[in-house]
């Protein structure tokens, strides 16, 4: 049974994924992730306390154009999407602070339907914060937070329709493409047939712009992705050297995306007590810690189209930077 966490009597939160669980899947994850080629860790280790209020100041920096871009198509469209959702529960998956999602509450609730919000992130302490602002500027909202990965708990969501689900911020660039064919896979079973999801992409432009907002000019991200390291030594045992790393971020054209990691530089062996096994760099060897993919129009709608969703609204901002796709389930 979920675990029910209150806080006043309008929020309801179902804990889904535990400190425990989460930890116990992310050390297994590193385990085999590391065996990989290239060797990869989960993107799951920036985002501690620390590392969640590094990346609210990357969505800040004037390189960073993908959030100031999806907000502008929000601010523009929020109302247009209200219209075609019609929905009375907004679903956000990957919710975090919640911010761009006023716009859409405000939109839903003008448009009269609006009965409940519903986000799901892995961090409880950031859900509740953020159901608890929801629950405060929308008095006649009801809110059914839930602590989990969107990549295991989709079908947890409230049910009823018609819903909105909403995945902002390209966050699906950080999967790679089995895993967002699995993503989309799920979204689509989840789905009812009144119900409408809202998906957030970076579209693919210049090589040199897209690589200046993951190489700012106040080394944000570069503390940000190094932050996983600290998180490793910490939570592991082990004693990776920063000084041993090099930051890199950069375009990959045969996979349209940007691949973020560290490269190490020398040859050296690293301990991890807790999983019982040692990691060894070659020098110049690289270590993934993520991928931000780019998408076209004609890649996301065949990647929709193959998980049994359809297209049926498209907008961007008016440099063509970033795009809102509002799809429904066709099968």
């Amino acid at each position: 049974m979920p675990e029910r966490l209150a806080t006043e009597p309008r929020i309801r939160v179902d804990v889904l994924l535990d400190d425990a669980d989460r930890r116990s899947g992310l050390l297994d994850e590193t385990f085999w992730s590391l065996r990989e080629q290239p060797k990869q860790i989960s993107p799951l280790w920036l985002y501690d306390e620390h590392g969640s209020r590094l990346f609210d100041r990357i969505t800040r920096l004037p390189e960073y154009y993908l959030t100031r871009s999806e907000r502008g198509i929000l601010r523009a469209h929020a109302a247009e999407i209200a219209a075609a959702a019609g929905a009375d529960t907004l679903v956000e998956l990957g919710s975090g602070t919640s911010e761009k999602t006023r716009l859409l509450l405000d939109a839903l609730r003008k448009e009269g339907t609006l009965a409940l919000f519903a986000p799901l992130d892995v961090s409880r302490e950031v859900l509740l914060s953020s159901a608890e602002a929801v629950a405060a500027h929308y008095p006649g909202i009801g809110v059914h937070a839930v602590v989990g990965n969107f990549e295991r708990h989709l079908n947890s969501v409230p049910a009823g329709s018609p819903r909105l689900l909403a995945f902002l911020g390209s966050t699906i660039g950080n999967l790679v493409p089995e895993r967002r064919e699995r993503f989309l896979g799920e979204v689509a079973e989840t789905l009812e047939p009144d119900d409408r999801f809202l998906l957030g992409i970076d579209l693919v432009k210049s090589p040199d712009r897209i690589e200046a907002a993951y190489n700012d000019s106040e080394g944000l991200t570069e503390t940000f992705i190094r932050n996983a390291l600290t998180a490793l030594n910490r939570e592991l045992g082990s004693r990776f050297d920063q000084a041993a790393f090099a930051f890199e971020a950069r375009w990959d054209a045969a996979h349209e995306w940007v691949d973020i990691g560290l490269r190490s530089l020398r040859q050296q062996t690293i301990a991890l007590p807790l999983l019982e096994v040692d990691v060894s760099f070659a020098e110049g060897e690289f270590l993934r810690i993520e991928v931000s993919s780019k998408f076209r129009r004609a890649g996301i709608e065949a990647e929709l189209t193959s998980a049994g969703l359809r297209l049926e609204r498209w907008w961007t901002d008016a440099a063509g930077d970033f795009a809102l796709v509002l799809a429904r389930r066709v099968r």
